[in-house]
Protein backbone atom coordinates (compact mmCIF):
# COMPACT_ATOMS: atom_id res chain seq x y z
CA UNK A 1 0.00 0.00 0.00
CA UNK A 2 1.69 3.28 -1.43
CA UNK A 3 1.36 6.03 1.17
CA UNK A 4 -0.52 9.35 -0.05
CA UNK A 5 0.77 12.66 -0.18
CA UNK A 6 -1.10 15.99 0.13
CA UNK A 7 -0.42 17.94 -2.93
CA UNK A 8 -0.09 20.67 -1.00
CA UNK A 9 2.49 19.54 1.45
CA UNK A 10 4.58 19.28 -2.00
CA UNK A 11 7.68 21.13 -1.65
CA UNK A 12 9.77 20.52 -4.53
CA UNK A 13 7.39 22.59 -6.31
CA UNK A 14 9.09 26.24 -4.53
CA UNK A 15 12.70 24.50 -4.08
CA UNK A 16 13.60 27.08 -7.23
CA UNK A 17 12.33 30.13 -4.58
CA UNK A 18 13.75 28.77 -1.23
CA UNK A 19 17.08 28.71 -3.67
CA UNK A 20 17.05 32.42 -5.16
CA UNK A 21 16.23 33.78 -1.20
CA UNK A 22 19.22 31.63 -0.10
CA UNK A 23 21.13 32.69 -2.79
CA UNK A 24 20.74 36.47 -2.29
CA UNK A 25 21.12 36.10 1.59
CA UNK A 26 24.23 34.63 1.13
CA UNK A 27 25.38 37.25 -1.57
CA UNK A 28 24.21 39.85 1.09
CA UNK A 29 25.89 38.49 3.74
CA UNK A 30 29.12 38.48 1.63
CA UNK A 31 28.61 41.89 0.29
CA UNK A 32 27.90 43.30 3.90
CA UNK A 33 31.93 41.55 4.77
CA UNK A 34 33.16 42.75 2.32
CA UNK A 35 32.29 46.35 2.60
CA UNK A 36 32.75 46.46 6.43
CA UNK A 37 35.84 48.77 7.14
CA UNK A 38 37.90 48.74 10.38
CA UNK A 39 40.50 51.48 11.11
CA UNK A 40 43.35 50.87 13.53
CA UNK A 41 43.82 52.68 16.75
CA UNK A 42 46.51 54.88 16.78
CA UNK A 43 47.54 57.24 19.71
CA UNK A 44 47.94 60.68 18.26
CA UNK A 45 51.23 62.40 19.37
CA UNK A 46 51.42 66.35 20.55
CA UNK A 47 54.13 68.54 19.58
CA UNK A 48 54.32 71.10 21.04
CA UNK A 49 57.29 73.79 19.58
CA UNK A 50 58.51 75.99 22.01
CA UNK A 51 60.34 79.18 21.04
CA UNK A 52 62.86 81.16 23.03
CA UNK A 53 62.25 85.23 22.87
CA UNK A 54 65.91 85.64 24.29
CA UNK A 55 68.22 86.66 21.42
CA UNK A 56 71.71 86.69 21.66
CA UNK A 57 72.96 90.09 20.52
CA UNK A 58 76.31 90.54 19.70
CA UNK A 59 77.57 94.51 20.10
CA UNK A 60 80.00 95.60 18.18
CA UNK A 61 83.42 96.54 19.82
CA UNK A 62 84.47 100.00 19.21
CA UNK A 63 87.68 101.43 20.06
CA UNK A 64 88.66 104.67 21.18
CA UNK A 65 90.06 107.24 19.27
CA UNK A 66 93.11 109.12 20.31
CA UNK A 67 91.82 112.98 20.84
CA UNK A 68 94.84 115.27 21.90
CA UNK A 69 94.12 116.84 24.97
CA UNK A 70 92.68 120.22 25.18
CA UNK A 71 95.48 123.08 26.19
CA UNK A 72 95.05 124.53 28.87
CA UNK A 73 93.83 128.24 28.76
CA UNK A 74 96.46 130.89 29.06
CA UNK A 75 97.46 132.63 32.62
CA UNK A 76 96.30 135.59 33.61
CA UNK A 77 99.20 138.45 33.52
CA UNK A 78 100.13 139.25 36.92
CA UNK A 79 100.37 143.15 36.79
CA UNK A 80 96.81 144.92 35.69
CA UNK A 81 97.67 148.28 34.59
CA UNK A 82 95.26 150.87 34.99
CA UNK A 83 94.38 153.16 32.28
CA UNK A 84 93.02 157.05 33.14
CA UNK A 85 90.84 158.66 31.45
CA UNK A 86 92.50 161.96 29.36
CA UNK A 87 89.22 163.15 27.41
CA UNK A 88 86.47 164.93 29.21
CA UNK A 89 82.50 163.80 28.40
CA UNK A 90 80.64 167.11 28.22
CA UNK A 91 77.35 166.93 30.23
CA UNK A 92 74.58 167.28 28.40
CA UNK A 93 71.82 169.61 30.26
CA UNK A 94 67.98 169.46 29.46
CA UNK A 95 66.08 172.65 30.54
CA UNK A 96 62.64 172.67 31.86
CA UNK A 97 59.92 173.52 29.48
CA UNK A 98 57.39 174.39 32.05
CA UNK A 99 56.40 177.25 33.23
CA UNK A 100 54.90 179.31 36.03
CA UNK A 101 54.28 182.72 37.32
CA UNK A 102 57.32 184.38 37.29
CA UNK A 103 57.98 183.05 33.88
CA UNK A 104 58.08 186.13 31.17
CA UNK A 105 56.59 185.13 27.68
CA UNK A 106 57.39 186.93 25.15
CA UNK A 107 55.00 188.42 22.82
CA UNK A 108 55.05 187.24 19.33
CA UNK A 109 54.16 190.43 16.44
CA UNK A 110 52.05 189.28 13.62
CA UNK A 111 51.95 191.31 10.40
CA UNK A 112 49.08 191.48 8.08
CA UNK A 113 51.00 189.23 5.65
CA UNK A 114 50.96 186.60 7.89
CA UNK A 115 47.75 185.88 7.98
CA UNK A 116 45.64 183.74 5.73
CA UNK A 117 42.60 185.16 4.16
CA UNK A 118 39.74 181.72 4.86
CA UNK A 119 37.10 181.95 2.74
CA UNK A 120 34.16 179.95 3.55
CA UNK A 121 33.23 177.28 1.46
CA UNK A 122 29.57 176.76 0.50
CA UNK A 123 27.57 173.57 1.41
CA UNK A 124 25.39 171.97 -1.15
CA UNK A 125 22.13 171.73 0.37
CA UNK A 126 19.31 169.35 -0.56
CA UNK A 127 16.05 170.62 0.01
CA UNK A 128 12.92 168.16 -0.93
CA UNK A 129 10.46 169.75 -4.05
CA UNK A 130 7.16 169.57 -1.72
CA UNK A 131 8.87 171.73 1.39
CA UNK A 132 10.98 174.09 -0.48
CA UNK A 133 10.53 178.31 -0.37
CA UNK A 134 11.48 178.68 -3.62
CA UNK A 135 10.73 175.32 -6.32
CA UNK A 136 12.56 176.15 -9.25
CA UNK A 137 11.21 177.87 -12.25
CA UNK A 138 10.76 175.86 -15.56
CA UNK A 139 11.25 177.90 -18.47
CA UNK A 140 7.32 179.36 -19.27
CA UNK A 141 6.32 179.48 -15.85
CA UNK A 142 5.43 182.90 -14.73
CA UNK A 143 3.29 182.11 -11.70
CA UNK A 144 4.10 184.79 -8.75
CA UNK A 145 3.24 182.03 -6.02
CA UNK A 146 5.18 179.08 -4.98
CA UNK A 147 1.78 176.70 -4.96
CA UNK A 148 1.47 178.23 -8.72
CA UNK A 149 4.97 177.44 -9.37
CA UNK A 150 4.68 174.03 -8.55
CA UNK A 151 1.49 173.25 -10.75
CA UNK A 152 3.42 174.73 -13.60
CA UNK A 153 6.55 173.12 -12.80
CA UNK A 154 4.90 169.83 -12.67
CA UNK A 155 2.40 170.63 -16.09
CA UNK A 156 5.75 171.36 -18.37
CA UNK A 157 7.80 168.44 -17.05
CA UNK A 158 4.16 165.85 -18.36
CA UNK A 159 4.34 167.76 -21.67
CA UNK A 160 8.17 167.64 -22.15
CA UNK A 161 8.33 163.71 -21.60
CA UNK A 162 5.10 163.19 -23.61
CA UNK A 163 7.05 165.41 -26.55
CA UNK A 164 10.61 163.48 -26.17
CA UNK A 165 8.66 160.44 -25.81
CA UNK A 166 9.71 157.37 -28.05
CA UNK A 167 9.17 153.83 -27.70
CA UNK A 168 12.07 151.81 -28.51
CA UNK A 169 11.75 149.41 -31.37
CA UNK A 170 13.19 146.38 -29.57
CA UNK A 171 10.79 146.36 -26.52
CA UNK A 172 8.15 147.05 -29.05
CA UNK A 173 9.32 143.69 -30.62
CA UNK A 174 9.89 142.18 -27.33
CA UNK A 175 6.98 143.15 -25.87
CA UNK A 176 8.37 145.34 -23.10
CA UNK A 177 6.50 147.17 -20.57
CA UNK A 178 5.98 149.22 -17.58
CA UNK A 179 6.68 151.79 -15.51
CA UNK A 180 10.49 153.69 -15.05
CA UNK A 181 10.62 155.67 -12.08
CA UNK A 182 13.20 158.79 -12.84
CA UNK A 183 14.83 160.53 -10.11
CA UNK A 184 16.79 163.25 -10.65
CA UNK A 185 18.44 166.74 -8.92
CA UNK A 186 18.16 170.39 -9.91
CA UNK A 187 21.51 171.70 -8.78
CA UNK A 188 22.32 175.20 -7.25
CA UNK A 189 22.69 176.02 -11.11
CA UNK A 190 19.60 174.73 -12.75
CA UNK A 191 21.15 171.75 -14.35
CA UNK A 192 19.77 168.18 -14.37
CA UNK A 193 22.31 165.98 -12.35
CA UNK A 194 22.86 162.93 -10.52
CA UNK A 195 19.95 161.22 -12.95
CA UNK A 196 19.06 157.44 -11.78
CA UNK A 197 16.26 155.05 -13.10
CA UNK A 198 14.47 152.20 -11.78
CA UNK A 199 12.03 149.98 -13.94
CA UNK A 200 11.31 146.52 -15.41
CA UNK A 201 14.09 146.54 -17.82
CA UNK A 202 17.46 148.20 -19.21
CA UNK A 203 15.87 149.55 -22.26
CA UNK A 204 13.03 151.58 -20.56
CA UNK A 205 15.21 152.50 -18.14
CA UNK A 206 17.72 153.99 -21.44
CA UNK A 207 14.91 156.19 -23.03
CA UNK A 208 13.39 157.19 -19.86
CA UNK A 209 17.05 158.40 -18.92
CA UNK A 210 17.55 160.43 -22.19
CA UNK A 211 13.90 162.26 -22.28
CA UNK A 212 14.91 163.40 -18.26
CA UNK A 213 18.38 164.57 -19.60
CA UNK A 214 16.75 166.87 -22.13
CA UNK A 215 15.55 169.23 -20.17
CA UNK A 216 16.58 172.26 -20.56
CA UNK A 217 18.37 174.25 -17.88
CA UNK A 218 15.47 176.34 -15.04
CA UNK A 219 16.52 179.21 -12.86
CA UNK A 220 17.21 177.11 -9.70
CA UNK A 221 14.95 176.36 -6.35
CA UNK A 222 15.86 178.63 -3.39
CA UNK A 223 15.70 178.31 -0.02
CA UNK A 224 15.85 181.24 2.53
CA UNK A 225 17.07 183.37 -0.03
CA UNK A 226 19.85 180.85 -1.49
CA UNK A 227 20.48 178.72 -4.52
CA UNK A 228 20.02 175.45 -3.43
CA UNK A 229 19.72 171.67 -4.91
CA UNK A 230 16.09 170.14 -5.08
CA UNK A 231 15.40 166.59 -6.26
CA UNK A 232 12.72 165.12 -7.71
CA UNK A 233 11.30 162.07 -8.84
CA UNK A 234 8.71 161.16 -11.71
CA UNK A 235 7.15 158.04 -12.82
CA UNK A 236 7.18 157.34 -16.80
CA UNK A 237 4.42 154.17 -18.28
CA UNK A 238 5.97 152.85 -21.20
CA UNK A 239 2.59 150.58 -22.27
CA UNK A 240 2.01 148.96 -25.68
CA UNK A 241 -1.48 149.73 -27.25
Amino acid sequence: MEPKKNPRADLNKKSGLFFVIGLTIVLFLVWGALELKTYPKENAAIEQLTVTDYLEEKVPVTEALNVPPTPPPPAAPEIIEIVEDVAEIEETVIQSTEINQETIVEEATLKVEDIAVVEEEEEDIEVPFAVIENVPVFPGCKETNNEAQKACFQKKIQEHIIKQFTYPDVAVELGIEGKVYVQFIIDNTGYITNIRTRGPDKLLEKEANRIIAALPQMTPGKQRGRAVKVPYTIPITFRLQ
